[in-house]
């Protein structure tokens, strides 16, 4: 993944947003890329992740608060964990430190973004709510049981609001893929770069769901050994993102 060296990509006013529109097959290529950036330091990128898990871990301890701050944190160490891929993509050694990097460039807007993914997910809480997605929620969950024709009224009922949060939801995801980087690359403002994001996003389908449909393969390999798997492709995973970008916005 290191063909040619790349100057850094620092725009501050946030130009030159225009994505490259890319074939389904770079789907696949972009866990390719990803992959090779792991196999070359893979004890570096397991050990950031265990870090993030043990991060989310000890913040989901602290009631309200330690979710709150979750929230906020994500895109921080998103921004760091994308610095950490150029440094390994251009000279080939990251160090564990690189995770927290986002706390030292952009951090305001990553804080930002943090910030308005959280108002964001709470209005699509409160939208399928209204929409009446509560009891089938609570059906996933466990809290509540229901049996026979209840059951089948439950989820008819239920479907609008379940709907309206998957696609809200995913409009989300979309919306933060690329920000991150946007931010610590290009210094884009982080509202601009959550529209730049999804715009790239929407314009990019198909390798997406190529992405998608290898992701959901690898989950499930990842997940037959207990899960131990997932400590390898959580770290793939994010530097698929990194990939992604590096293929759709270019440097």
């Amino acid at each position: 993944m290191t063909e040619q060296t790349h100057a850094p990509d620092h725009h501050p006013s946030g130009h030159h947003l225009r994505p490259h529109r890319r074939a389904a097959g770079r789907g696949l290529d972009w866990w390719k890329q990803a992959w090779t950036l792991f196999a070359a330091s893979a004890g570096v990128w397991v050990a950031m992740a265990l870090i993030l898990m043990v991060i989310s871990i000890l913040l989901g301890l602290v009631p309200v608060l330690g979710a709150l701050l979750s929230s906020l944190l994500l895109p921080v160490f998103a921004g760091g964990w994308m610095l950490a891929a150029r440094k390994a993509d251009t000279e080939g050694k990251p160090g564990i430190g690189d995770l927290f990097s986002g706390f030292r460039e952009n951090l305001t807007s990553l804080l930002v973004l943090g910030a308005v993914v959280l108002a964001a997910t709470l209005v699509i809480a409160v939208a399928a709510d209204l929409l009446g997605a509560r009891p089938i929620l609570q059906l996933l969950t466990g809290a509540e049981r229901y049996e026979g024709s209840v059951m089948v009224t439950v989820l008819a009922a239920s479907m609008l609001g379940l709907l309206v949060a998957v696609a809200l939801s995913l409009m989300l995801s979309m919306a933060m893929w690329f920000a991150p980087a946007l931010v610590v690359f290009r210094g884009v403002p982080p509202v601009r770069a959550m529209s730049a994001s999804l715009t790239a996003c929407l314009e990019n389908v198909l390798p997406f769901l190529v992405h998608g449909v290898l992701f959901i393969v690898a989950a499930a390999v990842a997940s037959i050994p207990f899960g131990l798997g997932w400590i390898i492709l959580l770290p793939v995973l994010g530097l698929t993102v990194y990939a992604s970008y590096r293929d759709v916005y270019g440097f």
